[in-house]
């Protein structure tokens, strides 16, 4: 039995979930419900039984001093409560854990069980994959939904997607069976810069929320730290002529696959970002002015391809980092100290060159590939060649 004490009457609740693993490349996506839950100043009100849905050998419980009393943090997911303030106040009900180990039916069902006694009125789960995308390039969020009345409503692709899924498709399935609108978004995580945090990625999905849900986000630190994240990136890629060639060749795959309508659209959404920061007053206190989904300012963002010199067009070599994508991921679950590294996001440029784990081929194995058919894409977009077509 769900009991909700303490918490109060909400205002058009929206449920924002992420699940750390398999859906969560570079953890953008819990990174940003982490950002959400840190900015607004959530307040925990409620955590699932670990007992129930966590195997403590997959994922361990840590041991802490509080206070020299020795006390233990158990795997879990929590649920906390945020209320955006302003001329339209509104409430955000935040979800965050880690993609259980097992009764993922019942898992779903006691989120559900939440958001009908909080009247929840839409459902966003957020995830991340990696996949043939390059760095220097605004990172491809797709938006999918198993709903096509939703799709049409709110501008979605409508989910065609058939094959392994993670939590994240589990839950949005739950929802649509529960009658719940529920929407996925996904970021598309370069496959040979796989290891976290990439607060790039972080970014686009917070731009992308904002859009959907219609809401200003505090944006803090996290466009500086996306510049200094991609300017790391730049530094390492240019060092290795393979990488740096590599990136090349995925830029020009990118950027003819976009050439006819993604310039149009792309500048669309970041002006009306614009207008919507404006009429509300401006930024957000601590946000450093309109930040596009790469973390520059649009002014000088827009990559439109007769904006640019570039390079001759060089043969891409070939890459097997997709066939190689699941035996990756489960090399990286089976050795906890795999991805720890760079875990602080506040290391700017030097955090972004010792976190960035390029690999020392394009597409090599190792490169902590949860994407591709077999893994992290589950339900997410192909972003082969820059596309953004989606699954679930």
């Amino acid at each position: 039995m769900i009991e909700l004490e303490g918490v109060p009457e909400l205002i058009d609740p929206v449920m924002v979930a992420a699940f750390e693993g398999w859906n969560d490349a570079g953890d953008a996506a819990s990174a940003a419900v982490a950002h959400l839950d840190r900015e607004w100043k959530g307040e925990v009100f409620a955590a699932l039984d670990a007992e129930d849905y966590y195997d403590f050998q997959v994922n361990r419980p840590t041991v802490f001093l509080d206070g020299g009393v020795r006390k233990i943090t158990w795997p879990t997911t929590r649920l906390s409560v945020v209320r955006i303030g302003g001329e339209k106040p509104r409430d955000l009900v935040l979800v965050r854990g880690i993609e259980p180990s097992m009764r993922w039916r019942s898992f779903c069902n006691e989120l559900l069980g939440f958001a009908h006694e909080l009247g929840v009125e839409l459902v966003v789960i957020l995830g991340a994959l990696l996949g043939d995308t390059p760095h220097t390039r605004p990172v491809p969020v797709s938006g999918v939904t198993s709903d096509s009345d939703l799709a049409r409503t709110m501008d979605l692709e409508e989910t065609k997607y058939e094959g392994p899924t993670g939590i994240v498709g589990i839950l949005q399935e739950a929802c649509t069976h529960a009658g719940v609108p529920a929407v996925s978004l996904w970021a598309a995580v370069p496959h040979y810069v796989s290891q976290p945090p990439n607060p790039k990625a972080t970014l686009a999905l917070l731009n992308r929320l904002e859009d959907l849900i219609d809401l200003r986000i505090p944006l803090g630190e996290l466009p500086e730290d996306a510049r200094a994240w991609q300017l790391g990136v730049d530094q390492l890629a240019a060092e290795d002529s393979e990488v740096a060639e590599y990136v090349q060749t995925l830029e020009e795959a990118r950027d003819t696959a976009e050439l006819p309508e993604a310039s149009g659209e792309a500048i669309a959404r970041e002006f009306e970002r614009y207008l919507r920061r404006r009429d509300g007053g401006g930024p957000t206190a601590g946000s450093p002015g309109l930040a596009t989904e790469s973390g520059e300012p649009a002014s000088y963002l827009r990559d439109t391809p007769g904006g640019r010199t570039r390079p001759p067009m060089t043969q891409r070599p070939e890459s097997d980092a997709g066939q190689d994508a699941e035996s990756g991921e489960q090399r990286k679950a089976a050795d906890p100290s795999d991805g720890a590294a760079g875990t602080d996001a506040q290391d700017r440029a030097s955090g972004a060159e010792g976190s960035s784990g390029l690999s020392d081929t394009p597409g090599a194995p190792g490169s902590g590939a949860e994407s591709g058919a077999e893994s992290g894409a589950e339900d997410a977009p192909d972003t082969s060649n820059g596309t953004d077509s989606s699954e679930d």
